[in-house]
């Protein structure tokens, strides 16, 4: 993972990621989610079980890019159309690939969306607006329907830890409020469209709801 968080390289990394007929290289996506759990822990504790558990999956699928068969994991289509022609993924329940790259994927997937959400509920902020209320917001329009009780239950309780906004924009490493915000709007397009391209691709499959 980047030592300091750059909001600059999630801009670079994710536009990195976009082929020109709007196919998502992983190389970059993983990249991409480097730069944001660094993110993350530059603010503690707090999103740790989110950001350990985004660097098992970023690992993964670093595996799949090195191994025998990387060429097919280019792009997350490539990777689809690969694991799904040879049975790779388990599609009602988990038992031969309990970690195939379209499931580790969506992990990640289901994360950003969560991420996003935030970013942009800080970038419309005010200087009153209590990061706590935003991140449980976004986590309740994402994250929450995927986690059993006692996770959603935790999560509220670390997120009243968070710091003031402020200090996310200053982690951020991107100049005063001002450019941050000018910065975040630039890179949150970038991201939203890798992940709706991401999310038109799975529903296609039928494969939003691996186990």
């Amino acid at each position: 993972m980047a030592d300091t968080f750059s909001l600059q390289r999630v801009l670079e990394t994710f536009r990195s990621s976009l082929s020109e007929n709007k196919e998502v290289y992983i190389k970059y996506y993983i990249s991409g989610w480097k730069e944001l759990v660094s993110f993350m822990n530059s603010l503690g504790n707090v999103f740790s079980f989110i950001s350990k558990d985004v660097v098992c999956k970023i690992q993964i699928l670093e595996n799949f890019l090195s191994g025998e068969n990387g060429s097919h994991y280019v792009t997350i289509q490539s990777m689809v159309k690969y694991e799904l022609e040879n049975d790779l993924v388990d599609l009602t329940k988990r038992s031969s690939h309990p970690e195939s790259g379209c499931r580790t994927l969506l992990r990640l997937h289901r994360a950003l969306r969560w991420l996003e959400l935030f970013l942009e509920k800080l970038r419309t902020s005010s200087e009153d607006s209590k990061t706590s209320v935003m991140c449980s917001d976004a986590y309740n329009e994402s994250l929450a329907h995927h986690h059993p009780w006692l996770i959603r239950k935790a999560v509220g309780v670390a997120f009243c830890a968070l710091p003031g906004r402020n200090t996310f924009f200053d982690v951020m490493n991107a100049g005063d409020h001002t450019q941050v915000v000018a910065l975040l709007g630039e890179s949150l397009p970038l991201i939203s469209e890798v992940y709706q391209i991401t999310e038109d691709l799975y529903a296609k499959n039928n494969l939003l709801e691996l186990p």
